[in-house]
């Protein structure tokens, strides 16, 4: 209630000061004249009464208890999460084989990227993408790749992609492409080649097991046995080994039976 008392106090203060005592007009500070329009028409003992009552209603307003009802503070907003829709149990099992090292990421998986390993690059261990790989540098492990490898510098390791080009490449190990191999003229093979078919124009040391055609160009150096379903041999190649076109159509064998 102390702070209504002295509100009454000030208004009251504040009140005698606006009413003029013995004139109705004076002069202002800087000589204006003072024109008293509250004297008309005001009863200020009355005014001051009716708040006097208005005090005394807001004192008794609160509870039998004689204490205001406590002001709760407000609540502070629980952020919302978002949940993440659920991961389908096929992909998480990809995934978790994927995070422990069972699946290669590039596993089932085509891509249309193209990883460059330049010539002053030199990788040790194994490499893996889903799209292809253009190794101007050296790996010395096993490259895989769903795309097309193509191979300018050395790699030390089995080699497996889809497509496979050798251009004055060195290659110590397996070469294994489900579509075309094409060694070109200045490359270095040590290792067997499978393939769909194959095109020879650079040295071969290794064992050659195509289920397609053969071409085997003026060149080309092999140094093992070809398995095929057809071989073309360009005058000037050189091959240490057999030739057999085991895939062919024909049954060799039925026609000498037959004789």
């Amino acid at each position: 209630m102390g702070l209504f008392k002295d509100f009454k106090e000030d208004l009251s203060q504040a009140v005698n000061e606006m009413m003029p005592g013995a004139e109705a007009q004076g002069q202002g500070r800087d000589g204006a004249l003072v024109v008293d329009t509250l004297s008309e028409g005001v009863n200020v003992q009355s005014e001051l009464s009716k708040l006097d009552g208005l005090l005394e209603n807001v004192s008794t307003a609160p509870a039998a208890g004689g204490e205001l009802p406590p002001i709760e503070p407000a609540k502070e907003r629980e952020p919302q999460v978002q949940e993440r829709p659920a991961q389908p149990q096929a992909e998480r099992s990809i995934m978790s084989e994927i995070v422990r090292g069972n699946v290669s990421p590039a596993a089932g998986q085509v891509s249309d990227e193209t990883t460059v390993i330049t010539t002053s690059t030199v990788i040790t261990g194994d490499l893996s993408t889903a799209g292809s790989f253009e190794i101007q540098g050296t790996i010395n492990g096993n490259v895989t790749c769903n795309g097309k490898l193509s191979v300018t510098g050395t790699i030390n390791g089995n080699s497996s992609a889809s497509e496979f080009f050798a251009d004055v490449a060195k290659i110590e190990g397996e070469v294994v492409s489900s579509g075309t191999v094409k060694i070109g003229a200045g490359s270095v093979i040590i290792g067997n080649i499978s393939a769909a078919s194959a095109v020879i124009a650079g040295a071969i040391k290794g064992d050659i097991d195509v289920q397609g055609p053969v071409v085997v160009d003026t060149s080309a150096v092999v140094m093992g046995n070809i398995k095929s379903r057809s071989v073309q041999i360009n005058n000037g190649a050189v091959i240490e080994g057999f030739c057999s076109q085991c895939y062919a159509d024909i049954d060799v064998q039925g026609l000498f039976d037959n004789k």
